[in-house]
């Protein structure tokens, strides 16, 4: 299974931490949110990732395209522009990254439609936001969506707060309110898995498609999309007080994502376990 990364929006509410990146690129204990979400869906088999890029897209290149120069030892013949020894074979060598340049001013459900190409062979795929991260079990959440037959599930999550509010029963979502005054039950927490072939009736080709105005509204209105109740960790990146919270607790040594146990994902292949420590692997970003 593959997972969608929507890495495009400019984040202008945390804009302030830096200008020189974009949000998905911003390092919690020196490696960016985006490489410790995708080392959380490593741990659970899912190794295929597609990135839907936007605002400073070539930040989010240049990280990937130098990734394997950044963390290992190597010697370089000087002279000879490709004569690179490398000295270490990274864990996330088996990683498969799909850099898709979606527009710089599309919306979510437009950046989606964009990489359709890249999900033809698929029977599901997962999807969440570049500036997220959890200790949600992504082998139940896959588990259970394929169980229910549905063409879509979330992650529901419970945080006071500014966000899409859901109610739901029986494990599908019977509302789905983009803004809400007050927050009382569950939200989005991103981490969703969809069904590639019949999730595409719900989009259209349209840069100011609005994900979670159109296509999941028109899912629970079909009653065709469920949820995945997580209570544990959960917490986006919008502002710098919360960037600056990631990074306490990471550098604590208790961040709940990172310590997640191995686990056992629907394809049966063992992922790798989550590191307890990242190397400083943005310096040259964040500078």
């Amino acid at each position: 299974m593959k997972l969608v990364v929507l890495c495009g929006g400019q984040g202008s509410r945390i804009r302030d931490v830096s200008e020189a990146m974009p949000k998905p690129m911003l390092p919690i204990g020196g490696a960016p949110i985006l490489w410790h979400i995708m080392k959380l869906y490593a741990a659970h088999g899912v190794t295929d990732f597609v990135l839907c890029l936007g605002y400073k897209s070539w930040a989010i290149k240049e990280f990937f395209l130098n990734y394997r120069t950044m963390i290992s030892d190597c010697t370089v013949t000087l002279g000879r522009q490709s004569e690179i020894e490398f000295h270490d074979t990274p864990a996330e060598a088996s990683w498969r990254v799909t850099l898709a340049d979606t527009g710089e001013h599309t919306m979510t459900g437009g950046r989606v439609w964009r990489v359709k190409r890249y999900l033809q062979d698929e029977d599901h795929f997962c999807l969440t936001y570049g500036d997220g991260i959890a200790d949600v079990n992504v082998t139940a959440l896959m588990r259970q969506h394929i169980q229910s037959g549905l063409v879509g599930t979330l992650t529901g999550v419970r945080v006071a707060g500014r966000f899409g509010e859901l109610q739901s029963a029986s494990n599908k979502i019977t509302s789905f309110d983009e803004k809400p005054a007050v927050t009382s039950g569950r939200i989005n927490g991103g981490f969703m898995v969809f069904d590639a072939r019949r999730v595409w009736d719900y989009f259209d080709a349209r840069d100011d498609l609005i994900f979670e105005r159109d296509p999941l509204a028109r899912m629970v209105a079909d009653g065709q999309l469920g949820i995945y109740e997580h209570d544990g960790f959960w917490q986006c990146m919008d502002t710098p007080r919360e960037y600056k919270a990631l990074n306490e607790l990471w550098a604590s040594g208790r961040a709940p994502w990172a310590l997640v146990p191995r686990a056992e994902p629907c394809n049966g292949d063992a992922g790798p376990a989550l590191p307890v420590r990242a190397r400083q692997m943005v310096p040259a970003l964040a500078s």
